[in-house]
């Protein structure tokens, strides 16, 4: 497929590219941006996993839970809470809720602050109706300052109607083996109209370097995202073929490609991939990490170090395990990470950390 640029209409480098690619952007919606992460650890088992599925067709809109009996009848609501609990640690944060104190409480988990200003904050917030009996706390503007930049209803980004999900790779079967093709229908190749032009004009030079220079970028992406197709039939070949799915890093393929990993993640950003399996984000072959030289064991190695080492008088709180694993790998993460990683390790909280301490002697 060809498409001609007209150099003499309002030619701009940067419009062009943007309306040449957002035809192919695709904005996920709550429900797959919530399924997909519905995974161990955090939900461990097929049980779990359902009731979180469940729970899922229990959102509205605005992304709040609304019980329903006939989709949560095979579940006692003591099992339905246990796992909902979990949805404090989902993206978008505070979905999940059943309303707006609950979903303020779990955005309030991700917030990095002090232990007095969180505490400050969770009082506001279970209080909130009585706000103006509280101005007089200590840290009462800093926590203010904090609930304000809460999403309020929690699905407030998702709320637009969806755009159907248009592939920007094509894995085929046949005979020979795995075929790899760019959809041409948002890719196509770029042809320069400038015929009859003088291309010795000063202007027409500058227009004419400008959208080869274009066009060259263009092509360089499309270059990229078919290396990246190839790459990923190299890795996760049985996948085609009905296997389950390696974890790929980022750095190994940018490293073949001779490419910052940074640039790759741009690169896979909002680009779905269609085959036999169906039409997949090209982000799901790539394993998630903090980091691309510090591995989530790693973190969660540490964690289990500070736990073991603690002092049983005084358990270490979440935030101050956060401070000792930035310190340590250098990276900025914030507490609800922390959260998440001790409760998909077992770990109680710290006071309740402490009270087995005691029990224990």
């Amino acid at each position: 497929m060809h498409k001609k640029i007209n150099l003499f209409k309002e030619f701009n480098i940067n419009s062009v590219s943007y309306t040449i690619e957002a035809s192919g952007i695709y904005k996920q919606s709550l429900y797959e941006k919530l399924q997909e992460q519905i995974n161990p650890p955090l939900f461990p088992t097929q049980k779990s996993r359902l009731i979180a599925y469940k729970i899922i067709e229990c959102l509205n809109c605005e992304g709040y839970f609304e019980y329903d009996d006939k989709i949560l009848e095979e579940f006692t609501k003591d099992e339905i809470e246990r796992i909902r609990a979990r949805f404090a640690y989902l993206e978008p944060i505070g979905v999940g809720a059943i309303d707006y104190k609950e979903s303020f409480l779990f955005q309030l988990n991700d917030v990095q602050t002090s232990d007095e200003i969180y505490e400050c904050a969770k009082k506001i917030i279970c209080e909130f109706e009585n706000i103006q009996n509280l101005t007089k706390l200590k840290f009462y503007d800093q926590a203010l300052k904090i609930i304000k930049k809460f999403r309020n209803p929690p699905a407030m980004e998702y709320m637009q109607d969806e755009i159907p999900i248009v592939p920007d790779i094509f894995i085929q079967r046949n005979e020979n083996g795995i075929n790899v093709s760019v959809n041409d229908a948002f890719y196509p190749q770029i042809v320069l109209d400038i015929e009859g032009q003088n291309e010795a004009e000063d202007y027409i030079c500058l227009k004419v370097r400008e959208a080869r220079e274009l066009v060259d970028a263009l092509e360089m992406r499309k270059s990229t995202l078919y290396k990246i197709g190839l790459m990923i039939v190299e890795y996760q070949y049985d996948y085609f073929f009905g296997g389950d799915m390696k974890p790929m890093k980022l750095k190994d393929i940018a490293d073949e490609l001779g490419r910052n990993p940074s640039t790759i993640s741009r690169a896979i950003a909002n680009k779905y991939l269609a085959c036999s399996r169906g039409t997949i984000a090209l982000k799901n072959f790539f394993a998630a990490a903090l980091d691309e030289e510090i591995s989530n064991a790693a973190i969660k190695d540490f964690l289990l170090e500070l736990i073991g080492s603690e002092n049983p008088q005084k358990p270490l709180s979440d935030l101050k395990i956060l401070d000792s694993i930035q310190e340590k790998f250098k990276i900025t993460i914030v507490r609800r990470t922390v959260t998440k990683y001790r409760k998909a390790l077992n770990i109680a909280s710290s006071s309740e950390r402490k009270k087995i301490y005691q029990i224990q002697g």
